[in-house]
């Protein structure tokens, strides 16, 4: 069996990627692929890593936790996707000493040691600490920014260091990383790259992003185009996508604004030159694919 981790990050997701698999699982299934229903195994997850981490974990173990929430069990050829933002760390825990997810590495050969027979994968969105942080913040019910951010200096923060930490902790496995900034243009191949499907196979509720963030009138537009002119590629499709999100977009969707103490134009300007730095290079370490527009 092989295990698909969507490990978040916060501020990426909130479920959209394992609600829009769900609703493909019959389809999945046909094709040995399971998405179980998270309410099923996040906190059986989470509390089986707590007591068993420093256990052996025997075949009996596994597969008894296993049965608890797939309907196909340890099949052999079974491909699980298992998605939660908490797999790194919790909220309140993201940002702590001046580093992003600081244990996370470790975090995830605990859960992986879980079902130790098992291959497994790693699939994470970034974003740009210029708003990530601010969005981070805000989900913390009214925490002060300066007990929040205490011990971190933001223009230090690097995704690289969770990436190796994660590559260094799980050694063989292999990472999919992509930019949040970039989703609208990619989700499709996010979604095909989690369930590990082929090039253009076609999903429900592939555009639903996409829908979000533009007009009803773009988005009838952008369908007749595409049901009148299929695009033959990854590529080709993106383009189209681009074009008519370009022209269609709803400002307020795309928009972000926040009012954090001493920041400044300059201080985003900083922040997302060395995200972008930072990208370049995560795209260049061994064992990870970067999915880009």
């Amino acid at each position: 069996m092989r295990i698909a981790y969507h490990i978040g990050v916060h501020c990426t997701d909130d479920d959209r990627l394992v609600r829009t698999l769900y609703r493909n699982a019959a389809l999945l299934a046909g094709q040995g692929v399971e998405v179980p229903d998270p309410a099923r195994y996040r906190n059986l997850i989470r509390d089986a890593s707590i007591q068993l981490k420093g256990q052996t974990v025997t075949p009996e173990i596994s597969a008894g936790i296993l049965e608890q929430f797939t309907e196909a069990g340890a099949e052999e050829d079974l491909r699980l996707v298992l998605s939660w933002e908490n797999f790194l760390a919790f909220p309140a825990w993201a940002v702590k000493a001046g580093a992003i997810y600081r244990s996370g590495g470790e975090r995830m050969r605990t859960i992986c040691g879980i079902f130790p027979n098992d291959e497994a994968e790693f699939h994470i969105a970034l974003r740009n600490p210029a708003t990530y942080l601010p969005e981070l913040h805000s989900r913390q019910r009214g925490r002060p920014w300066s007990e929040f951010i205490e011990g971190t200096d933001p223009q230090d923060l690097r995704w690289s260091d969770l990436i190796l930490q994660l590559l260094e902790a799980n050694p063989g496995v292999p990472i999919t990383v992509w930019a949040d900034e970039d989703t609208p243009l990619i989700w499709p191949e996010v979604l095909r790259a989690v369930a590990g499907l082929p090039e253009l196979s076609a999903l429900e509720g592939e555009d639903d992003l996409l829908e979000s963030l533009m007009t009803e009138d773009g988005m009838r537009r952008m369908s007749a185009y595409l049901a009148g002119h299929p695009p033959q590629n990854v590529q080709q499709r993106r383009r189209i996508a681009s074009a008519f999100l370009d022209k269609f977009a709803r400002p307020d969707r795309l928009n972000f604004s926040f009012d954090l103490p001493d920041w400044t134009e300059e201080t985003i300007a900083e922040l997302t030159e060395r995200y972008e730095r930072d990208l370049a290079y995560i795209a260049g370490l061994p064992g990870v694919t970067m999915i880009t527009p």
